[in-house]
């Protein structure tokens, strides 16, 4: 069967875009051809997909977006193939996998009525409701309840149309090594050992919390700040927060390494992840601490937090998001006693619950979609 693909943009340290790797490779490791459509492709091409590059048109994001979906539309009507799965929210779609979070929810309750007005606004309303409304029946492969839950609640989506996935991250297979590994990195970034490390990964600063995490680091008390780094894995521009750390005084305590592929081995020399999203549908990279013994920071607006809770590895910062007590639960993690339990309680969670299978299940829910309606075709 051919399986097509649709994402609007790939680099290869996205989380939407790491899933749909995976999610395709595995799908064509089972025997099935992968085309991809997007309009732009960072970094290595898998051999045998035929990638697609289509030309967006337009003077603002959701223009392009639009002309995007447009022409996956014409492409796929021209050369059809047995399922189109997308990554983004478009109309035409057999299966959407739902990375990203309710536009509409965002837009009623974070944003003016002025903003709800704008051209934005209402085509990504549209594109979202092209996916969600109960007139379509675009299968969705939802992350976590809460997406779930929200999408029924403002667009009345029938349940039925929902398969909630497991995550899907790597195993650690190193956690064995975390001590040398520790101590090896810590030397090779010129850390003394007895610093404190916090460790923020993120493509999208802005997103994740970049800001907050700068100002939790500020507010450190002199002593504690002294002995304290706040290293930042992710490829994003980082001039207006260096600005920002100088301004708050702790420039020197910061270090952004760019884009890595070796995250599990800097969550296994670290202290902390932190991790204080504005947004985030899911958020893979707070399962991929634990695996390493990191305990983590992060806020109740990510879709994974509740695992953190559950697995007693660390601690969740409750909204509305208020500054100062994030900064306070900072200083907190930073000294507790509770360490040595966050570490092991994080790595036996992962030990024995199902952190990994989502791609293998999301290849199956797909290939069998595909079946069934050539089946019933």
């Amino acid at each position: 069967m051919i399986l097509a693909f649709a994402l609007f943009k790939y680099f290869p340290f996205g989380g939407l875009q790491r899933d749909f790797l995976r999610i395709a490779l595995e799908c064509q490791k089972r025997g099935h051809e992968i085309r991809v459509y997007t309009t732009s492709w960072l970094g290595d091409k898998p051999e045998g997909f035929d990638i697609q590059i289509l030309s967006a048109q337009g003077s603002s994001n959701h223009r392009r977006m639009l002309s995007f979906q447009r022409q996956v539309q014409a492409n796929y009507r021209q050369n059809p193939g047995d399922v189109l799965i997308g990554f983004n929210k478009m109309a035409g779609l057999d299966v959407y996998y739902a990375s990203d979070t309710c536009f509409k929810e965002k837009a009623l309750n974070d944003r003016s009525w002025l903003y709800r007005l704008t051209s934005r606004c209402r085509y990504y309303t549209a594109l979202e409701e092209s996916v969600f409304s109960p007139r379509y029946n675009s299968l969705i492969l939802t992350l976590t309840q809460h997406q779930k839950d929200t999408f029924q609640t403002l667009y009345g989506t029938q349940a039925e149309r929902f398969v909630m996935l497991p995550p899907g991250i790597d195993r650690n297979t190193k956690i064995h090594e975390r001590e040398n590994i520790r101590s090896h990195y810590r030397d090779k970034l010129g850390i003394p050992e007895n610093n404190s490390v916090l460790l923020l990964v993120a493509s999208s600063f802005k997103t994740k919390g970049l800001d907050r995490a700068i100002d939790a680091l500020a507010s450190l008390p002199q002593p504690l700040l002294k002995q304290t780094k706040l290293v930042i894995a992710g490829n994003d521009d980082p001039k207006p927060y260096e600005a920002r750390a100088d301004k708050l005084g702790c420039s020197q305590n910061i270090q952004f390494l760019g884009a890595r592929k070796d995250i599990h081995e800097l969550m296994m020399m670290s202290d902390l992840l932190i991790h204080p999203a504005y947004t985030e549908s899911a958020g893979m990279v707070l399962l991929e601490a634990i695996t390493c013994g990191l305990p983590v920071l992060t806020t109740d607006i990510c879709g994974y937090a509740p695992y953190i809770t559950e697995a007693k590895a660390g601690l969740v910062a409750s909204s509305p998001f208020n500054q100062a007590t994030f900064n306070q639960l900072t200083a907190d993690m930073l000294t507790s006693d509770n360490r040595k339990d966050w570490i092991n309680n994080g790595i036996q969670f992962a030990q024995v619950n199902d952190l990994y299978s989502q791609h293998s299940k999301a290849a199956e829910v797909i290939i069998n979609y595909a079946r069934k309606d050539k089946t019933a075709a």
